[in-house]
């Protein structure tokens, strides 16, 4: 079902960047390293209804009020390594948005293996039968 990633809906998103805290010595106070990825997916073009209810369901925790998908990343010193960071994450949502999970398939317990259980028990019974006293 998934056909949408980070790079067709790039013309969509915007970033935003700022100052990150966290390691980087002077460097911190300077450089705007923080990188704030936002995409509104009430507009977008690039995903269908079927797709757009999904991610606001299971992505609610990630979305605003007015169906913004925030994503923030500032563990790397560099604006750069941020933004693909964002990136990553956006594909790794939108993977587990779109993943269509299996109900799994009640079985039965197979015939020879309730056999072979009830075999061993009797087994282990007549074992421990013997070991009793002898008169």
């Amino acid at each position: 079902m998934r056909a949408v990633s980070a790079q067709h809906i790039l013309s969509e998103l915007s970033f935003k960047t700022s100052r990150s805290g966290g390691k980087g010595g002077q460097n911190v106070n300077k450089v705007s390293s923080k990188v704030e990825l936002n995409w509104n997916i009430q507009t977008s073009v690039f995903i269908t209804e079927e797709q757009r209810e999904l991610l606001l369901t299971k992505l609610s925790h990630k979305i605003t009020k007015e169906g913004m998908l925030q994503i923030i990343s500032q563990t790397d010193r560099s604006q750069l390594g941020n933004k693909q960071l964002v990136l990553e994450k956006l594909d790794e949502l939108l993977d587990f948005a779109f993943r269509i999970v299996k109900k799994r398939k009640e079985t039965k317990v197979p015939r020879g293996v309730k056999e072979r259980r009830l075999l061993v028990k009797k087994k282990k019974a007549e074992i421990k039968k013997l070991r009793g006293r002898v008169d």
